[in-house]
C-alpha cells in the first residue's frame, strides 16, 4: 500500500448549524453544533476535545465560504468571526488542506468529464470540475430576478419565503439557466436540502452528504488540492477506507 492510501485523514464538513467530523476507519461521524456564535478557534477546540482519541495524519476541511490557496478569503456568513488568518495546520498540530464546502462535496461526487455541483442548503454552493480540475465558483450571489441573487431564491431563506412549490421550481429554472451557460457533462445537485425534492430536474443526479467525506479522502489523493484525476481519486476513495 501506497504512502497516500496509508494516510488516515480527519474530514471537517464546517456548516452554519453543524460541523461534521469523520476519520478513516472510524466509523459513522459525529456532529457538533455550530451557528452564528462559533468562533474559528472555538471550532478547532470542539473538533479537537471529540477526536482526542482519535487517530489521524492529516486534516481536510470544507470551509463555507470562498477559499484561495488554502485559506478563507472572507469571514464565514453564518458562523461567527475568527477564521481570516487562523493557522489551522499549527492549531490541529497537522498538516491541513482547506477547501470550499461544495468543492470538497463536488470532489466526492465526480464520476468524470465536466460536472456541475449544486448545494443546496443555508446558501448555494457551488462548482465546478473539468477533467478532475476543482474550480470553487461563487454563483450565488449573482443576480437572478426581482434584484435578488441566485441564493435569495434557492437557498433556505428563499425556500422558507417561498413555500416549498414555488422554491423547487426557481431551483429547476436555475439549473436550467446555469446548465445551458456553463454546459456540463454532469449536473449533481447536493447539499441538506436536495432531501425536499421528489423528482430532480431532467438529466441531474442526486448528490450525498457522504460524498463531502469521500472528497476530503481524495484531497489527500491528489497532486494538489485543487486536482484529482478520476483514476487517482477512485484510489484515493478506496484506499481511505470509507465511501
Amino acid at each position: 500500500m501506497n504512502e497516500v492510501a496509508e494516510r488516515k485523514v480527519l474530514v471537517l464538513d464546517v456548516g452554519g448549524t453543524h460541523v461534521k467530523v469523520r476519520a478513516t476507519g472510524r466509523k459513522g461521524e459525529v456532529k457538533i453544533p455550530s451557528g452564528p456564535e462559533m468562533t474559528g478557534p472555538q471550532m478547532v477546540s470542539a473538533v479537537k476535545k471529540v477526536t482526542r482519541t482519535w487517530s489521524y495524519d492529516v486534516v481536510s476541511i470544507g470551509y463555507p465560504g470562498p477559499v484561495l490557496h488554502g485559506r478563507p478569503l472572507h469571514e464565514p456568513a453564518n458562523l461567527g468571526p475568527g477564521w481570516i488568518g487562523l493557522d489551522f495546520a499549527k492549531a490541529f498540530r497537522h498538516p491541513v488542506k482547506l477547501v470550499n464546502d461544495a468543492a470538497m462535496q463536488a470532489l466526492g461526487s465526480y464520476r468524470g468529464g465536466r460536472m456541475l455541483f449544486l448545494g443546496l442548503g443555508t446558501g448555494l454552493g457551488s462548482a465546478m470540475i473539468v477533467n478532475g480540475i476543482v474550480e470553487p465558483m461563487e454563483l450565488a450571489h449573482l443576480p437572478y430576478k426581482k434584484g435578488r441573487t441566485y441564493e435569495d431564491y434557492v437557498g433556505e431563506r428563499g425556500r422558507e419565503r417561498l413555500g416549498n412549490k414555488k422554491w423547487r421550481r426557481a431551483v429547476e429554472d436555475v439549473v436550467e439557466r446555469l446548465r445551458a451557460a456553463l454546459e456540463p457533462d454532469d449536473v449533481v445537485i447536493g447539499g441538506g436540502n436536495v432531501k425536499r425534492i421528489k423528482t430532480l430536474p431532467p438529466g441531474a443526479r442526486r448528490g450525498d452528504n457522504e460524498n463531502a467525506f469521500v472528497g476530503g479522502y481524495r484531497l489527500w489523493a491528489a497532486p494538489s488540492s485543487t486536482t484529482a484525476p478520476p483514476s487517482r481519486a477512485r484510489g484515493a476513495a478506496a484506499g481511505g477506507g470509507r465511501r
